[in-house]
């Protein structure tokens, strides 16, 4: 069991606090599905609550700090200090249909140690990240070299080795966002290979499940840095791979982004890496 460092409690304090929110509102979803004006705008109020108030917690406990929040954008800090990247309400379709699949991501990025700023914006690793699921109330969080947890629990990736026993995670283009084309080839040449492939609609909690074994691999396209930055620290510290489409390892990988476990991240590397040549 590891300790857990002062800032992953600070983290879940702010996440436990915005996720009890989080399940009140979402309570009153159901109720608003058959309203005429609908559930739309009650749920960006409650993004918005929930960014509110996960912004207080962290900034009275690390007031000179910076944030990129989805709602809110930058907000700058000592630029010598980490920032936080705050996603609220990851999975907000789901949430918007009474779907209980939705997760609140908090992440930490240190500043670039050289300070140029013309590479990632001055950005430079993610060293601790935490994503909390409100209704099953589960804690996922990594720190940098301390490894990844449930809880208490250490994490691990799948130990499955072969494709026709592996089950992957995607998400799919929606509404003009994301390439349809590129998707459809990927899916054409993983599908048959494959136990199965699963579009579930929280990018932060497919990453936290593969951290977790319960998935063996995930790809998707077009998402930003709030949606990946604290599950691609899980899925490195529970001994799994993140990448980009052509194979780098970035901080945070968030336009294109391939996860897997030890062994078969390659191998559906190279499958993504065909589909989309061909």
């Amino acid at each position: 069991m590891a300790a857990i460092s002062g800032l992953i409690r600070v983290m879940e304090k702010a996440a436990r606090k915005a996720g009890g929110r989080l399940r009140r509102d979402f309570g009153e979803v159901e109720h608003l599905q058959v309203s005429r004006k609908g559930p739309s705008d009650f749920v960006s109020k409650a993004d918005r609550a929930a960014e509110r108030t996960i912004w207080d917690e962290l900034r009275a406990a690390r007031p000179d700090w910076g944030f990129l929040f989805e709602e809110g954008g930058t907000i700058e800090g000592d630029p010598t200090k980490p920032r936080f990247i705050v996603d609220p309400l990851d999975g907000t379709t789901n949430f918007l249909h009474g779907i209980p699949h939705f997760a609140i991501s908090i992440a930490v990025q240190e500043p670039r140690l050289d300070g140029n700023k013309s590479i990632n914006g001055g950005w430079g690793e993610v060293t601790a990240g935490l994503i909390y699921q409100p209704v099953t109330d589960e804690s996922f969080w990594a720190e940098k070299s301390r490894g990844a947890w449930l809880h208490d629990a250490r994490l691990r990736v799948s130990s499955r080795r072969h494709l026709d026993e592996s089950l992957i995670a995607t998400g799919m283009p929606f509404q003009g966002h994301g390439n349809v084309a590129e998707w459809s080839r990927i899916y054409q040449a993983l599908a048959p290979q494959v136990a199965g492939i699963r579009r579930f609609g929280s990018a932060a909690l497919d990453l936290a499940w593969v951290a977790a074994g319960r998935y063996e691999g995930f790809w998707e396209a077009d998402l930003k840095p709030w949606d990946t930055a604290a599950g691609c620290l899980l899925v490195r510290e529970a001994g799994g791979f993140v990448s980009d489409w052509k194979g780098r390892s970035l901080p945070y990988c968030d336009s294109q982004i391939l996860a897997g476990n030890d062994v078969l991240h390659s191998r559906l590397h190279k499958i993504l890496a065909t589909a989309i040549k061909d």
